[in-house]
Formats: structure tokens, sequence, C-alpha cells
């Protein structure tokens, strides 16, 4: 049975979506091909086909898997590779797929802390976690409002800000409450009176706002309890940004791309150690790509979700 991928015929979302056949090239210098056993599934997954203008177009930035060829003189990223080594990559295109041959400084070994479909799932939201207390210069001391802090980007910068010595106040839904807690943040509801609980949980006084939910309540939230809002900082709330002098950050901007490719192999050495955990709600098959993509842009995963092959 020959290869196959998802990709985007046109720009009308998942109704767009198609899995088609596809040949995986040999390998060349810097290049190697990976055997693809989890595919990571992200809202941005989608928001890159609403952006896109040329089609068709491979679906799906990050994967995990086994090496099964090698270009001549190359290497992975963290050093080394053979076939049959386990590891993952981000930042590629069209990760939704059997097999895909991609540059080698994408790729890294595999903590064997970590199962395929944690793999597939480490490094954007990772990436982004991080990326969100750069911007916002979090440090030791620091009291954090995190909206949206159980969905896979809060949940990774509870972990971050845990290592940094800063506290997390972390709104969620009902149930997300827990995994909040569990990962070492204060969880506050959502809803009516809301601002009023995170004073409650926070007499203190809070020193950053990161928002990845995106809603009104999140930024008027914020903007009530952060005087600085050059650290009120946000990857859900463009139009907010923009009308109230927040600050955005998206992976498409040079300085946060950058950023986010240096610290990957930092985030990998840390899931390694067990000190960064990637909570895999669900896991479907690589022909059901449609149903998880809509799961994951419906806001109601629960968690990390990932497709196997």
């Amino acid at each position: 049975m020959g290869d196959k991928r998802w990709t985007a015929t046109g720009p009308a979302g998942l109704t767009d979506f198609a899995f088609v056949d596809v040949d995986v090239p040999a390998p060349g210098p810097g290049e190697v091909t990976i055997e693809v056993r989890a595919a990571g599934v992200n809202p941005a997954d989608l928001k890159h086909v609403s952006r896109a203008t040329e089609f068709p177009l491979p679906i799906g930035y990050e994967v995990s898997g086994v090496l099964s060829a090698i270009g001549p003189g190359t290497e992975i990223a963290s050093g080394g590779g053979a076939v049959g080594d386990e590891v993952l990559a981000f930042r590629v295109s069209g990760g939704y797929a059997t097999a895909l041959t991609v540059p080698a400084e994408k790729v890294f070994a595999k903590p064997p802390a970590l199962g395929f479909a944690e793999a597939a799932n480490l490094l954007l939201a990772g990436a982004t976690a991080a990326d969100l207390l750069r911007v916002a210069r979090v440090t030791n001391g620091d009291t954090i409002l995190l909206h949206a802090a159980s969905g896979a980007v809060g949940v990774a910068v509870l972990q971050l800000a845990r290592r940094v010595g800063a506290t997390v106040i972390g709104t969620a839904g009902p149930t997300g409450l827990a995994r909040v807690e569990r990962f070492g943040g204060v969880a506050v509801p959502y809803g009516e009176g809301l601002l009023g609980r995170i004073e409650d949980a926070a007499p203190q006084g809070i020193s950053v706002a990161l928002d990845a939910a995106g809603t009104d309540e999140a930024i008027d939230a914020s903007l009530s309890l952060v005087f600085d809002r050059s650290r009120i900082v946000t990857i859900a709330a463009q139009h907010r940004a923009t009308a109230d002098g927040l600050v955005a950050i998206g992976g498409n901007q040079p300085e946060s791309l950058a950023f986010r490719d240096e610290i990957r192999g930092e985030l990998v050495q840390l899931a390694a150690r067990g000190e960064l955990a990637v909570p895999v709600a669900q896991t479907f098959p690589l022909s059901d790509a449609v149903n998880a993509l809509a799961l994951v842009a419906s806001g109601r995963a629960g968690g990390k979700v990932a497709l196997l092959t």
C-alpha cells in the first residue's frame, strides 16, 4: 500500500480536505524521511488553510515517528540519527501523512519518556508557551493571570512558569479546573464574577496576563488587573491587541519564529527529564483527520489530540 496524506484542496475548511495518495521523495543531503506514527492536531492547522492562497495545501505542523531514510552526510538537529530511530519533528509541512521527507534540522530524537502521541504534540504548544513567557518578561516572583489555562498551550505555560518561580492563576471552564490544579495553577472558573474570583485568588495582585482564550471576558479582566499593557500578551485576540494596546504574538512573526525554533531542543530535553508533560485527551486514526480537527477547532477536546497511523 502506498503513502497517503491529507491536503486542503481549497479555502472552505474541512469540507475541502482530501486524503490523497502521495509519492514521498527520497531524502537528499540535509533531509530525512520519517515513517509517521502520530501527527499532532492543532487549531493552527485549520487557520493555516483559511489564510492560504495556493492549493492543494498539505496539512500538519508536527509529527513523531521512525526514521526510514537519511540523506547523505546528514544528522538530525539533536545529533546523529540512524534508520529505525524514534524521532519527533516540528514546523514541517504535511504532517497528516503516513510518511514525509523533511529538513533534518527540524528533527529531534524522541524522548523515551514520551509516547508517539505525546511527542507529536510537544513542540507547537510548548514553543508557543515559552514565547508567551519570554514576551511578557516573566521572572521569579511574578503572579500570572493565564486564560485558557487547561488547554494545550495553557498546560505548557503552567509547567514552564513553575520552573522560573512564577505563580499562575489559571482560568478555565468546569471540566478544565482539575487539570489547572494538577499542573500547579490556582484554578478559577470562567463566567459572571470572574474578576472578583481572580482578585480573591491573588490578593498580592497580578503582574502579568497571558491570554490563550481570546474572549472579551479574558481581555477585559486582564486590562482591569495589569497596569503595564506590555505585559498583557495574547495569542488569540489580535483585534483587542490592536484596539487596546496589548501585545499579540504569533509564530509567523520573525522574532517569535526565531525564538520558537531556538527553544525546541530545550523543550525536548525538559520532556526527556519528565519536567514537561503533554496530556493527550484523544487519538484518532489518520483517516479520521477531519473529525479530529473539528473537535480541536471546537475548543472542547480537553487536551491534546493526535492522529495515529
